[in-house]
């Protein structure tokens, strides 16, 4: 069983490979026609086509593109309403020829919205009505006597995928764009600003550069976050104690400034920098706390264990 389930993914990694070949000029077109739409993506299927499609309509909405799925029987039956002017519509369908495609390309063509397909029939009544057409290759469907969609719902899935990234990619679209329309979960957290989770006003450790090391670990207890902050008279940081550095020189006693002790090429990040970025800077040089600035100057400290990786 294992290697016939091997077997099975192997197979269809080689129909993506065909795929990923069979890209061309149309696939050009229908990125164009998305970019180009005054109006939302309509993506349209029935059955699996409809499973997949619905999961490419999210993929679209998520990453900058307004889109909505539209259930193929659903549409014959009042919903085309939904579509206008200035929309375009993403349809799905294997054999290209399904009795509801009819009406529904009718109406779009009456309306004026330019359709692309995904089909596996170049000459179907699809992909003849298409302004862009996007041919899966022929391949069999994987599994015993092949009758369960697997291998064209992979490749289509695929091919949705494609088109929402490059479309992505060419308006430009963020990863801090990404956050502002995913606020949920682990994911939105690790794309706000660290302005958002940052400890700042009476909670920001600071001490001066002259500061006595036994008033720095008094600030650094009271503020309960491992570290402390030394800032020059101008007020920009010039360095960082930590516990750990706390540990390492105690032995020198504390009869000595705060400068004595303090790390002196602080790693810094700014308020409007994605938690994510902060995670990286974590990660790279092994460190708990970063303090934000701005010019320089501490405006507050985000700790590991306030963001996603220590959840």
């Amino acid at each position: 069983m294992i290697d016939f389930g091997k077997e099975m993914i192997r197979d269809e990694a080689r129909a993506l490979d065909a795929l990923a070949e069979s890209l061309g000029v149309e696939f050009d077109h229908a990125c164009r026609l998305i970019l180009d739409a005054k109006g939302k993506l309509i993506v349209s299927g029935l059955g699996k086509s409809g499973h997949i499609g619905r999961k490419i309509a999210a993929t679209f909405a998520s990453t900058g593109t307004t889109a909505t799925f539209l259930h193929l029987s659903e549409a014959i039956h009042g919903d085309l309403g939904i579509a206008d002017g200035g929309d375009v519509a993403l349809l799905i369908s294997q054999s290209g020829q399904t009795a509801e495609l009819q009406p529904v390309i009718d109406h779009f063509d009456a309306i004026g919205v330019p359709i692309i397909a995904i089909t596996g029939q170049a000459g179907s009544m699809l992909g003849n009505a298409a302004a862009a057409a996007l041919v899966l290759p022929h391949w069999p469907e994987v599994g015993p006597e092949a009758v369960a969609p697997t291998t064209s719902t992979t490749m289509t899935l695929a091919l949705g995928d494609a088109l929402a990234m490059t479309v992505m990619r060419e308006k430009g679209f963020s990863r801090t764009d990404f956050g502002r329309i995913h606020p949920g979960g682990s994911l939105g957290i690790r794309l706000r600003p660290v302005k958002r989770l940052m400890h700042g006003g009476d909670k920001l450790p600071l001490v001066g550069i002259d500061t006595s090391m036994h008033d720095a670990i008094m600030v650094m207890t009271e503020k309960r976050l491992g570290v402390v902050g030394v800032v020059d008279s101008d007020g920009r940081l010039v360095g960082v104690i930590t516990d750990g550095d706390l540990r390492r020189n105690i032995e020198r006693g504390l009869d000595h400034p705060a400068s004595a002790f303090m790390n002196a090429s602080p790693k810094l990040i700014a308020p409007d920098d994605l938690v994510d970025d902060a995670l990286s800077l974590f990660e790279e040089h092994r460190i708990t706390t970063l303090f934000v600035a701005e010019d320089g100057r501490p405006v507050g400290v985000v700790h590991i264990h306030d963001t996603p990786a220590a959840r």
